[in-house]
């Protein structure tokens, strides 16, 4: 059985990109996989230090982790902050780090780009951070988006760096996990570029019936067709991905035959795509109050998810301590 490790930053709701994205194929592999799924709260502190959101922030995510399918007794499901370990690992793993290679990555130069004035040194090791997260478990595959494949990568030099450093064979290599299929990319609903909390682009898994017809409604179009079967501008190829992803087939080709003839009414095809997200999100929806409601449950969960997570994490510290040359009188 393969180990597989991945987790999202806690920086509030989870979206239909998020969930089309990656969770649902996250439920899909915990069964036939030893999956660690944390909440990245020591990752948010690079770029967010509001201390009276975090905490509501990082409940919010592992609520909405368990309600879109997540299961505790299946899957070890924990936040990243309750395995303190990782920051230890995190540490040894900076000492062979160099400053070179880490201001060269593409996530350091977007983010310093962004944020001139927080440049910091979380920001910096970030995909040193991300290495002790895969590595404290020994993961075998890592679920990566594109944005993160030269993260992975930097992990997989790290290994070899450091078994080469020490002379073992203790870490092995992670390989990207790409569910064995093409991964889903849901679009914004501002005619551009992926779904996003930053962006203000999305629809949030929370998102009452009313708010999401109010978003649906409000999503950026165009004229429409000026002749038959011609080219679909971003926007309005953005609404058909996103219905190619929550509605049946025949309501598809429905509204690929009105496009194509030049008789597609906007109005129409946002009404019906409302409607479908809405019967998609319904019963996630209903899950994330119940679970919410549940304080018990949720505290319990998260206990277990740490212990389950630290289970893996002492032991890997410590042999990595003797490794290193870290010995007690």
């Amino acid at each position: 059985m393969e180990i597989v490790a991945s987790g999202i930053r806690s920086t509030g709701k989870l979206h239909l990109g998020n969930y089309f994205g990656a969770i649902s194929n996250f439920v899909k592999m915990q069964h036939k996989n030893k999956c660690y799924f944390f909440i990245a709260d020591y990752h948010t502190l690079t770029t967010h230090h509001n201390n009276k959101e975090l905490h509501d922030n990082v409940r919010r995510v592992f609520v909405e982790y368990l309600a879109a399918g997540l299961d505790p007794e299946v899957a070890n499901i924990y936040i990243q902050s309750d395995v303190p370990e990782l920051c230890e690992l995190y540490l040894l793993l900076n000492m062979s780090a160099y400053l070179g290679e880490l201001e060269r990555t593409t996530s350091f130069k977007d983010k310093a780009r962004k944020q001139p004035d927080n440049v910091n040194a979380g920001l910096l090791t970030y995909p040193v951070l991300m290495a002790a997260d895969i590595l404290i478990h020994h993961a075998h595959k890592v679920p990566v988006g594109k944005d993160q494949e030269q993260n992975l990568e930097m992990t997989r030099k790290f290994v070899r760096r450091f078994n080469n450093m020490y002379g073992v064979k203790y870490f092995r290599e992670p390989v990207a996990y790409n569910f064995g299929e093409e991964l889903v990319k849901v679009p914004g609903l501002d005619g551009k570029g992926k779904m996003g909390k930053s962006e203000n682009n999305g629809i949030f898994l929370s998102d009452d019936e009313k708010t999401i017809r109010k978003k649906v409604m409000s999503a950026v179009t165009d004229s429409g067709p000026q002749k038959p079967n011609s080219k679909m501008s971003e926007a309005v190829q953005n609404l058909f991905t996103i219905l190619e992803i929550v509605s049946t087939n025949d309501t598809i080709e429905y509204f690929k035959e009105k496009y194509a003839s030049c008789e597609i009414r906007y109005g129409d095809l946002k009404k019906q795509l409302a409607e479908d997200i809405n019967k998609t999100i319904e019963p996630i929806r209903e899950k994330i109050k119940e679970i919410d409601a549940n304080n018990d449950f949720l505290i319990k969960t998260a206990k277990k998810g740490a212990e389950k997570a630290r289970e893996n994490a002492v032991n890997t510290i410590k042999e990595v301590r003797e490794i290193i040359g870290i010995r007690n009188f």
